[in-house]
């Protein structure tokens, strides 16, 4: 694939995703919505990181590794959202710490955090575009 439409390709599933997060938050499955709000942020990582690095972006979804591995400046504070926007990956977890997570996404939670998600999003975006 060319490297441009890979990058197109990580965008465009981004985007996808950040609708499906939005209809999930709609529908009250909050813990889902921030899932896939990780999901969002992980893609658009990965387009930069096959924009910098011209090669296929590693099978990993630790947010903070990838930002490592591209070239943009983050903020300690960007820094430290990636982190905690890392938590909602749900993929290893043990089925108490599921439940756990399940409890935790009240729609207050959920909606403070994926405001958070939406902005780091457009503010990639922004920083894609330069």
């Amino acid at each position: 694939m060319d490297k441009q439409l890979h990058i197109q390709y990580w965008l465009d599933s981004a985007d996808h995703d950040l609708d499906a997060a939005e209809t999930l938050f709609n529908s009250g499955k909050y813990d889902w919505c921030l899932f896939i709000g990780h999901l969002v942020i992980e893609k658009v990582l990965k387009a930069f990181y096959t924009r910098d690095n011209d090669v296929t972006p590693p099978k990993i979804h630790n947010l903070p590794r990838l930002a490592e591995k591209i070239n943009l400046q983050f903020s300690d504070e960007q820094k430290t959202i990636l982190t905690d926007i890392n938590d909602f990956n749900l993929e290893a977890r043990y089925p108490d710490q599921k439940l756990l997570f399940y409890k935790l996404c009240t729609k207050e939670f959920t909606g403070v955090n994926f405001n958070t998600i939406k902005e780091m999003y457009s503010w990639l975006l922004s920083q894609m575009k330069q």
